[in-house]
């Protein structure tokens, strides 16, 4: 449903939907079917936007490329394109899965709608022991123009480099994409995961509304964050992890990032002196 606030720019209203369904390590068809099931659950007939985690279709802790090959898919996969068949007409579903490309593998997510897959996303920025199974992807995320409006898709690690989710916004993306898998990590008591405290602070920079789909409980001894959240233009979360699945309705404004009367996020940026500061030269001096 498209509405105007007295004057505003045309802004519209998508409901996020960020999925963490059990995914077994190595059970290619039973994830996919648990997948197709979240998806049916979640699509409805309004805009949507629906996430789920990074390498949802195969697990993600691979011993060696050997095992990751076995697991992997190619993006023309029939299975992968199945889950179109139960994605709503005016839903857009991102999806993480292990692309077999030939010889070369891939930590990919599947843009997929009612009409199928739509693109797919090479992660760019590799984690630990990825670099070890995975070639890095060619560009630092992807736009996709689609019936909701201009999504952008990273993959996990990929938004911990402040030039992705910036550039993505400055390429016109209108929402983030995100799917993960957070080891957990040590912090404070009563704060947030890091990985969500820089989502937050991507989304706020660049009013970029972020949909982040995590695992939970864990896998191979590796303890997932549980981080799945969804993050509003403002940058702040206004839905957390909740099960099997987290939703909120988000307001999209493509190209507005006004800050009140005086300021413009991306109008009063000034790449002129970005680009190579010298430390030696402040105004005044000599």
């Amino acid at each position: 449903m498209e509405h105007t606030d007295q004057g505003d720019p045309v802004s519209r209203r998508v409901r996020a939907v960020a999925l963490s369904p059990r995914i077994q390590f190595g059970d290619v068809d039973g994830n996919l079917a648990r997948l197709a099931d979240a998806l049916a659950e979640a699509s409805g007939d309004t805009d949507q936007l629906i996430v789920a985690p990074e390498l949802a279709t195969s697990g993600y802790v691979f011993l060696d490329q050997a095992e990751a090959r076995d697991l992997g898919m190619s993006r023309t996969d029939a299975r992968l394109a199945g889950l179109s068949r139960v994605i709503g007409p005016r839903a857009v579903a991102v999806v993480g899965f292990c692309e077999r490309d030939g010889g070369d593998l891939y930590n990919s997510a599947a843009v997929i709608t009612r009409e199928g897959i739509q693109a797919v996303y090479a992660k760019s920025h590799l984690w630990s022991a990825e670099s070890a199974i995975f070639r890095p992807g060619p560009s630092a995320g992807i736009v996709v123009d689609t019936e909701i409006g201009r999504v952008g898709v990273a993959v996990c690690y990929d938004n911990e480099f402040p030039e992705v989710p910036r550039g993505l916004a400055l390429a016109g993306a209108d929402i983030l994409a995100l799917p993960v898998c957070w080891p957990l990590v040590p912090r404070p008591d009563g704060e947030r995961a890091p990985e969500i405290v820089q989502a937050m602070a991507a989304a706020r920079s660049s009013r970029l509304p972020t949909v982040i789909a995590d695992r939970h409980g864990s896998e191979r001894d590796v303890v997932w964050t549980g981080g799945t959240a969804v993050i509003d233009g403002d940058g702040w979360v206004v839905a957390e992890a909740a099960g099997a699945s987290t939703e909120a309705v988000l307001d999209i404004t493509p190209g507005h990032k006004a800050l009140g009367r005086w300021n413009d996020l991306f109008g009063d940026r000034r790449p002129d002196i970005y680009a190579s500061p010298d430390p030696h030269t402040r105004e005044g001096s000599s």
